[in-house]
């Protein structure tokens, strides 16, 4: 399934990025992500894809994203539910009207939001060591604006990779912006600029922060089910699309 997240807002945003549940914070809202690359000449490659994503306040969350196959034309709906309190995820899919389910952590061996959870912690090497600070990676605390209707706070990391690095002869400078609201507990915008693959923006945009209908969360009746099996966890490599819901993530 294509990525949209993932900022994510799983990554945007999918079960809850880094295995984190957010409780207490429902809302709704539509992920726009835009890649655009300028090739030599002028010539220009873009690319959007738009993922809504409903979050109700037990953290349980709902993707759905519509995408056109390659070598066709008509376009394709999925929708993955991410149930932490059955301990469950579905895909389904309603072209035909089929749902996987598979088995996934339950809600206790999830980390709650704003506590210490995988990828929270300090980068360590192979002894066990703090990393030591890389000299070519730079962050800046941006301050605090409005988004879309909501506050967020905001993070800038430029990171350079000197000449002759991986074989370039100037140094590159990449620029990754990170808008995150405090309340929702999700980026509300992602930017990253890379001189190797262009600009990618994903925003959350048409916020709603009302409680969404539980219904929205479960297999509709009339859907045939498989059984998964145990998945991976979520947030995992290899676990397909981007986690959503939890925060966008790129």
């Amino acid at each position: 399934m294509p990525r949209g997240g993932r900022m994510g807002f799983g990554p945007m945003a999918g079960g809850p990025e880094m295995g984190r549940t957010v409780t207490g914070a429902p809302y709704s809202g539509v992920e726009v992500r835009t890649q655009q690359q300028v090739l030599a000449g002028g010539n220009v490659i873009q690319n959007q894809t738009q993922t809504t994503i409903i979050r109700d306040s037990q953290g349980r969350v709902r993707t759905e994203t519509a995408f056109t196959p390659p070598g066709q034309t008509t376009p394709v709906k999925r929708i993955s539910i991410h149930d932490p309190v059955a301990g469950v995820s579905h895909e389904l899919n309603p072209q035909n009207k089929t749902a996987r389910t598979i088995q996934v952590r339950g809600p206790g061996r999830f980390g709650q939001a704003g506590n210490a959870g995988p990828g929270s912690r300090m980068p360590r090497n192979a002894s066990g060591t703090s990393r030591p600070a890389d000299p070519n990676v730079k962050t800046e605390d941006l301050g605090t604006q409005t988004i879309n209707g909501v506050v967020v706070t905001g993070t800038r990391i430029t990171r350079t990779i000197p000449a002759g690095a991986i074989g370039n002869a100037q140094p590159l400078v990449t620029v990754h912006e990170r808008w995150v609201s405090t309340d929702l507990k999700v980026p509300v915008m992602i930017k990253t600029t890379d001189p190797r693959s262009g600009t990618s923006v994903t925003e959350l945009t048409n916020i709603n922060r009302a409680e969404p209908d539980p219904s929205l969360f479960t297999v509709p009746s009339d859907y045939t089910v498989t059984q998964g099996g145990p998945g991976p966890r979520p947030g995992a490599a290899g676990s397909g699309r981007m986690p959503r819901g939890g925060q966008i993530q790129q």
